[in-house]
């Protein structure tokens, strides 16, 4: 296969998604660090919106969510997911399909005392994903767990973050024509090497 060069270049997919996300901060401008991140139901209809990544591991990806949201029930029951990271600004965007696994130890403790104070009572006041009968009543919820947790609130249970181990990583950038540059990284288990091809727009 043909040498590599460019944006394209590397020998390690997360240093390569880490030098195109610098790139999207210092362009995009809004949220550089958004996915559309799918997971599948019960019945395997696929389910999609948008969260923001907080870390690009050596080997992984990492978010953070309301353990009892759709998303996480999902999360948890399949132990799969995938996810679409698009630049405007850049033309390009990574594509990952992987493994998921919880993080809920010290690494998710500390992200959330980075947060700023009312989105950590936000955490413990909303119950993602659950009906609600309107906005004055998350208000009034908001006002109870900040009577009951003060300036400083621990992370809650049932809030923490992912991990995505990719089996797939693609790089893609806009081409002429729609004649896009695509390279896709893949592996059938984490521990086993990458293989790299070049796809066909």
């Amino acid at each position: 296969m043909e040498a590599r060069s460019g944006i394209f270049k590397g020998d390690d997919p997360f240093v390569i998604a880490q030098s195109w996300l610098r790139e999207a901060e210092a362009s995009e401008p809004n949220d550089p660090n958004a996915i559309a991140l799918s997971t599948v139901d019960a019945t395997g209809l696929p389910n999609a919106r948008m969260v923001l990544l907080k870390e690009i591991e050596p080997a992984a990806f990492v978010f953070y969510t309301n353990y009892e949201s759709a998303k996480a029930q999902e999360l948890d029951a399949a132990g799969k997911a995938a996810f679409v990271m698009h630049w405007k600004s850049l033309r390009r965007q990574i594509r990952v399909r992987g493994l998921i696994a919880r993080e809920d130890g010290p690494k998710a403790d500390e992200y959330f005392a980075s947060r700023s104070l009312k989105s950590r009572l936000g955490a413990w006041a909303s119950r993602q994903s659950q009906p609600l009968s309107g906005r004055g009543a998350l208000m009034a919820e908001v006002a109870k767990v900040t009577a009951q947790h003060g300036v400083n609130p621990k992370r809650p249970p049932f809030w923490g973050g992912y991990r995505i181990t990719p089996l797939e990583i693609e790089f893609w950038a806009d081409g002429e024509f729609r004649l896009h540059d695509r390279f896709q990284w893949r592996r059938s288990d984490p521990a086993e090497p990458w293989q790299v091809t070049r796809l066909n727009p």
